[in-house]
Formats: structure tokens, sequence, C-alpha cells
């Protein structure tokens, strides 16, 4: 059970390992881009791909349910699907279902753990295979990985290593299963830390923040919903910066703009902005941007 990119490369290196599952489930296809066609879901192109079975119901209702159990399944595999999972679903199989979370359990609870991850400087991130129950992503837990954050992780890219850390470890654990010998430990409830799921004002950009925090943030939500500011009432997104201490001014405040980037002053330090995209536009580096349209000392993006 799963949906975006993460789960369509757990659900890939699951079937590589022998473990294709009998049934996949996903949430249902969407409109998707400027001409809102039907796209199917990253884990709906993966089980096409791989030959698999799948349904797309809109909620787990009696009938989607019964589909399940039809399966008679042993373990479910749950891989960013989307919905809390009631008790019927997961109290199905006699082993439960089990979790690739994409964080170190009982840090970063939620919807969202790898943009709020970066967001709030943590150094390092991880994946955890746990035993749903009724909580949001409170169950027990089997296996644990970390890996490092580098300074230049975006949510993208973190993403993509966390997903074949995911499917690395759903492979270990099934293994274990098989084996009699996966076991289980208790999170620590009072250590727990919540990552709520990302809206677009998450993006918006403070510029009395410092560029520091500025930096996490834009790479924190890259690519959705994306770090968002104005220019003369414009709406503009920040792709891509660095911060700097070279240079200070006021927040939001233009301190130059040349080929190399655009630094705008912040509430600490500055912010050397290399990539933007104007709404309506596409994204294009600093260089660019500025053949289009000038900027100079003194010129103010928005909050």
């Amino acid at each position: 059970m799963g949906t975006p990119e993460f789960a369509a490369m757990v659900l890939r290196a699951m079937c590589a390992e022998g473990y294709a599952p009998t049934l996949v489930v996903s949430q249902p296809d969407r409109p998707k881009g400027r001409g809102r066609k039907l796209a199917p879901t990253p884990v709906h192109q993966a089980a096409d791909e791989l030959g698999l079975p799948i349904i797309q119901p809109e909620k787990l209702d009696d009938t989607a349910v019964e589909r399940l159990r039809d399966e008679r399944p042993d373990v479910i595999v749950v891989s960013a699907y989307g919905k809390l999972l009631r008790p019927r679903v997961f109290e199905l199989p006699p082993h439960g279902c089990l979790n690739t979370h994409a964080s170190l359990l009982p840090k970063y609870r939620g919807a969202a753990p790898i943009n709020w991850a970066i967001i709030n400087g943590e150094t390092e991130a991880g994946v955890t295979i746990m035993r749903i129950d009724k909580g949001m992503d409170t169950g027990a837990m089997s296996l644990r990985r970390a890996i490092p954050i580098e300074p230049t992780d975006t949510a993208a890219t973190l993403t993509d290593k966390l997903a074949k850390v995911g499917g690395e470890l759903i492979v270990e654990a099934l293994r274990a299963l098989e084996a009699g010998t996966l076991s289980f430990t208790p999170q620590d409830d009072s250590a727990a830390t919540h990552a709520p799921m990302m809206t677009k004002d998450h993006g918006r950009v403070d510029w009395a923040k410092s560029a520091d925090e500025l930096d996490r943030l834009i790479r924190g939500v890259t690519p959705w919903p994306g770090a968002q500011t104005t220019l003369d009432g414009d709406g503009v997104k920040i792709l891509e910066a660095t911060p700097t201490e070279e240079a200070s001014g006021e927040p939001g405040a233009v301190i130059r703009a040349d080929k190399k980037g655009i630094v705008i002053g912040c509430g600490k330090g500055a912010l050397v902005v290399k990539r933007l995209q104007m709404q309506g536009r596409n994204p294009v580096d600093a260089a660019a941007f500025l053949n289009g349209r000038a900027l100079t000392p003194g010129d103010r993006f928005g909050t």
C-alpha cells in the first residue's frame, strides 16, 4: 500500500528481492499539470511496469477491505499510502502492517518527516520499520537506519536516498519475519515530535529570518510547496540559494545582483539566490532572470 515515488521505489526493491506482493493498493490517480490531465500515481506506474494487480479505492470502505481479505495476506507492507489505516485493515493480516516510515521514530511522526527534518536543521534522517497501530506512527519499531543530511540536500534528494534505505530495510524485515526473528520495541512517546502535512503557507519566505533558516526552508520545501516570495507584487519561487555572511542589508532588500546571483538581505546574513521562477514562467538561473528584469540595490522582495 503506497502512493508517491518513495513508495514506488520501495515496491521495486521488494520485487527485485523476490517479495512481489499479490496485490498493490494506491490512492486514486489525480489530475496533474497545466492541462489537468489524469496522471497515474508513481505506485500505479510501478505496478503496471511490474505486472502487478492494483486497486485504487477512493476510501478503504467495505468493498476495498473485502478485496484485501480475499488476498489472505500474511503481512501488508505500507509506504506513504497517504491515509490513516483503521483496525479492520491493520489487524487483517496475522503479522500486521509493516510501515516504512521516513524518520528515526519517535521523532517526526506524521505526513512530512523529510521536509521538517531539513527545515528544523537536523543533521541526520532515516527510515524506521514499524508495525501500524491506531495512532499516527506510534506503533512498535523493528529496524531503523540513519543517514546524514548533507548541506545541499533538498526534500527531493533526501527522499530518493531514504527510499533506497526503505527498500533495503523492508526486505531485511521480511526476511527476518520469514525466519521468525523479527522483533519489536515500543516507542518512547515522551521523545516524540511531529511532522504535519506541508501546506502552501509553509513555503512563504519571511526575510526577517536568518539566512541559514531560509536556506533550510528553501531546501525543505523543494520541490513542493516551494519557497514563495514576491517582487513588485508578482509571485516568485526561489529554487536554489545559499546563505552568506559576507553581505548584510535590510530584510528582503537587494544588496547586489549579477550573473553570480541575487544577494538579498535577511534578518541575519544574506541569501544568494541562484535559481528562481516568476509566476507563470519557466525556472531560470539568476543571470537569465536579470537579462529580462533589472534589479538594483534597494529593490525589495516581499514576505
